[in-house]
């Protein structure tokens, strides 16, 4: 089957490998139909991760199950279904509590599309088949008010931008949020739009980029147009702060634009070992710094109701549409979200 494959900065392919197989009886086989780039895919094909290739690309998938093993009882073939990014049992003691991202059962950080993570390669969405092993647990069956190319983004980018909204106004309802834009750039627009739905008094994306600004005021959120570097956001401080920047100075300016005792959100760690956080500035606020990889799997059921009630619209993000042909060059360009159609359909 074909493969798009991550070989060197800049350098993507199409490659021709083994389909997979099932290889215990709890498993499925899924034919992925929408693909959605993740903010990471575009920081792992630029070279910005570090990671060395080769390995399988793509990991946020809406597609159709090919077939199950014989201990599979809530999916056949044919299902629609969204598939988790992350491999989780279900069944261990961190996958019991909701902390799927973190699930014992499997490598740390096991992931399609990521090896590096892991160290262990289960595929990639952009490929003609993909493996789910604890199917039961993992699928979920996709509504048919939800199109394909909206449900991808779920699996991944879509249900963190909702969680780092989500979280924190369970514990401050009405609070005021402050988005910090920047290169965790999808993430940082669902957490906008998930903010406002969440009932946020009033929601503030900052940023100095011309196609997100346009994004965020497509979804009816205040904008700011300034640099996420500067000292302070206007209109500071805020309850709720949330960096998407993916940078030092963004960290510092959503940190700095927290108002005392509130909680400063960061989307992504880092893809270096080592960041700058102004911790005599948290200090002084008494703040909360949060940051943590997003429980997909135990936060996936929540965001389809949101998506298939009508409440939030991840297809609004989505900037350029392609198929699965085009992906080895399309995955390379800057747009903020392309979703990947398989043209095997």
């Amino acid at each position: 089957m074909r493969q798009l494959t991550y070989a060197a900065p800049g350098e993507v392919q199409w490659r021709d490998v083994p389909a997979p197989t099932l290889q215990g009886d709890g498993e499925a086989l899924v034919r992925p139909i929408a693909v959605t780039r993740c903010d990471l895919d575009h920081a792992i094909v630029t070279g910005a991760t570090g990671w060395a290739g080769p390995f399988a690309l793509g990991h946020e998938m809406a597609g159709v199950v090919t077939d199950v093993g014989d201990d599979v009882t809530r999916f056949r073939p044919g299902d629609q279904v969204i598939v988790p990014f992350q491999i989780s049992c279900g069944a261990c003691g961190p996958c019991r509590r909701g902390l799927t991202g973190n699930c014992e059962g499997v490598p740390f950080r096991s992931s399609y599309g990521m090896a590096p993570l892991s160290g262990v390669d289960y595929g990639g969405a952009l490929s003609d088949l993909v493996r789910v092993p604890f199917a039961d647990h993992m699928l979920l069956l996709r509504p048919p008010e939800i199109a394909p190319a909206a449900a991808a983004g779920i699996a991944d980018n879509v249900s963190d931008g909702f969680r780092a909204a989500a979280m924190h106004l369970a514990t401050r309802p009405g609070a005021r949020v402050l988005i910090v834009g920047g290169r965790t750039q999808g993430v940082g627009l669902y957490a906008a739009q998930a903010a406002k739905v969440l009932g946020a008094a009033d929601v503030v994306y900052l940023d100095n980029d011309p196609a997100r600004l346009a994004l965020a005021r497509m979804l009816d959120i205040r904008v700011v147009e300034g640099r996420t570097d500067a000292g302070v956001a206007p209109g500071a401080p805020f309850p709720i702060t949330v960096d998407a920047s993916g940078t030092s100075g963004g960290l510092a300016l959503a940190i700095r634009s927290t108002e005392h005792g509130g909680i400063c959100h960061r989307t992504y760690g880092d893809v270096r070992s080592v960041t700058d956080v102004p911790l005599r500035d948290m200090y002084g606020i008494g703040l909360s710094l949060h940051l943590s990889r997003v429980h997909a799997r135990a936060v996936m059921p929540i965001v389809i109701d949101h998506v298939r009630c009508g409440a939030l619209h991840p297809e609004v993000v989505i900037g350029r549409t392609v198929t699965f042909s085009a992906a080895a060059e399309a995955i390379l360009e800057p747009t903020v979200k392309i979703v990947f159609m398989n043209d095997a359909d």
